[in-house]
């Protein structure tokens, strides 16, 4: 309790600074920057460096929404959160579900003058689920069902026996195994961008690492990047099919990793479009510009169930002390305390106003909650594990970013956990992301805090996480039952969709079940937005933030 009592202590500290600060603080800049030439410039913030531009490499939320304004895909995800013609002018779909064409707009060129073609995208869908590139979105290649994938990334058949084909240079045919009643919301996805192939070969192994090694198509392009670097900066594509309606002429990006310098400078009138920490909320939640925007990202502990994958040997593969863990911290507080931003409790594995079932709710309505804190309950966990593992005490690496609200969530965590379990103790390390996700992904950690966020409006976009043998299944959870039903739902089910939307239930239920996961907040997110900018689309789906329509209005 000392030590939760000094965390909220400590909050209240800096929140109370900030406010004194902000008195004395420059009013917010009243317009946006609109420069003496008539250029339109946004500039935003960022906490987060890109380190890859390659649609089929990468999978941080900040290179996803930057390729999605360079590189159009198919189709972009609409203001109500369908899909709307992007490169893709029109389609038609056989009548059993399992054949597209698209047709690819005539005037859509790449940036050095050549067309967009159906070519471009069979060489980027090879590209993506070729075990040589070892991607780690080629499972989306699955998900949409396209002939052949799940073969070809286990290295069974050549990339060249994906059902993708170019029919004409303006005219893309795509064969799928099951219908997919989402595919279209799928196409609006990066991993499913085209890549001009001449262009790739040419730069080889440097191909989207930096500016000068990208080619766009899309409404902006890339004019400066370094990989890491702490700025970057789009440029209008004036060469865009659609450039009449592009109405941003430039946007800068800045990286400044801590919450209150970048708050400064929005103060300041150097940046227009910045995300806010839970500290900041109360201070800035009246002012003009205040944005609260949903989220569909789930923050969970990952616990290592296979000890043998790892140095660490803590009794993580025993049940009763995954349980125990997972009902002895408060939610509550986490929420409404430390974050502040509409982050709310999540007590299952599927976020709310993620996908609607075909019974026309949200798979929430109809499901139940688990793991919801039970101090009490967490303590008769945790005498059957140490029953069971025959000891004591236990101490437990806990992993996490070394960025934004993170730390102070570990902390709390920390706090509850060893306050409410006696014996059970956690040691924290903090990680760069990049770092915190490869020792994950390597399976050499023991528990870790983390986040996933919906690629598509489908419960299967977390489900089939925890599948024998997926990339991201970190704790190497294996479960017969449970890979039954994910192939059910994505195989003989697909055209039964009460009974699939019943298959999806029931595995997220094995999944809280077995504390495969412990669930902690499912996150909302503040920001302020300079007034006069107006058009920043927000998805709580796929790419969070879509920048096509911004404009300002001085």
């Amino acid at each position: 309790m000392k030590k939760l009592i000094s965390i909220l202590l400590t909050l209240a500290i800096v929140v109370t600074v900030l406010s004194a600060c902000g008195t004395s603080s420059p009013d917010p800049v009243a317009n946006p920057t609109v420069v003496d030439d008539g250029r339109k410039i946004l500039n935003v913030g960022r906490s987060s460096e890109l380190f890859d531009m390659d649609s089929t490499i990468a999978t941080e939320a900040d290179c996803l929404e930057v390729i999605s304004a360079i590189i159009e895909p198919l189709f972009y995800t609409g203001p109500d959160g369908t899909p709307v013609n992007a490169l893709a002018e029109s389609y038609e779909v056989n009548e059993s579900g399992t054949e597209y064409i698209f047709h690819i707009r005539q005037n859509a060129n790449w940036m050095n003058g050549t067309p967009v073609t159906a070519d471009d995208f069979v060489f980027a869908w090879r590209r993506l689920v070729d075990p040589a590139n070892a991607s780690e979105y080629s499972f989306m290649m699955e998900v949409a069902a396209v002939k052949n994938a799940t073969a070809i990334i286990s290295g069974e058949m050549a990339p060249e026996e994906l059902g993708v084909y170019a029919v004409d240079s303006k005219t893309l045919k795509v064969e799928i195994d099951h219908p997919v009643t989402y595919f279209l919301n799928l196409m609006t996805f990066p991993s499913f961008c085209p890549i001009n192939e001449a262009y790739a070969t040419e730069k080889g192994s440097q191909y989207a690492l930096g500016a000068d090694n990208l080619l766009c198509c899309g409404p902006f392009y890339m004019s400066a990047w370094e990989v890491g670097g702490n700025t970057y900066q789009l440029k209008k594509n004036d060469s865009y099919y659609d450039a009449e309606h592009v109405y941003l002429d430039e946007i800068n990006f800045q990286i400044i990793k801590d919450s209150q310098q970048t708050m400064l400078a929005y103060e300041n009138g150097d940046l227009d479009y910045v995300r806010l920490t839970g500290d900041q909320v109360s201070r800035y939640q009246n002012d003009e510009g205040f944005t609260k925007i949903e989220e569909g990202y789930l923050w969970y502990l990952s616990p290592n169930l296979n000890p043998s994958s790892s140095e660490f040997s803590s009794g993580l593969e025993n049940l009763n002390l995954r349980m125990a863990i997972a009902l002895s911290y408060d939610k509550e507080i986490i929420c409404n305390e430390l974050l502040k931003d509409g982050s709310i409790p999540a007590n299952f594995a599927i976020p709310n106003k993620l996908a609607i079932g075909p019974d026309g709710k949200d798979f929430r309505e109809t499901t139940g909650t688990y793991l919801n804190t039970d101090k009490a309950k967490a303590q008769e966990y945790w005498e059957k594990a140490k029953a069971e593992l025959g000891v004591d005490e236990v101490t437990i690496e806990l992993i996490y970013d070394d960025s934004d609200s993170t730390p102070t969530i570990a902390q709390f965590l920390q706090s509850e956990i060893e306050n409410n379990l006696s014996g059970v103790h956690l040691n924290l390390k903090a990680q760069p992301k990049k770092s915190r996700t490869d020792l994950m992904q390597k399976r050499n950690y023991e528990m870790g805090l983390t986040r996933w966020g919906p690629d598509y409006a489908d419960p299967m976009t977390y489900l089939d996480m925890w599948t024998t043998g997926s990339t991201y299944n970190y704790g190497e959870w294996s479960n017969a039952e449970y890979d039954q039903l994910i192939a059910d739902a994505n195989g003989k089910l697909a055209n039964d969709p009460p009974a699939r939307w019943e298959a999806l239930k029931q595995a997220e239920k094995l999944v809280m079940d077995n504390a495969v996961i412990l669930p902690v907040y499912q996150k909302g997110t503040a920001a302020m937005v300079r007034p006069g900018i107006t058009g920043i689309s927000f998805f709580p789906v796929g790419v969070g933030t879509i920048y096509k329509s911004v404009d300002i209005v001085k």
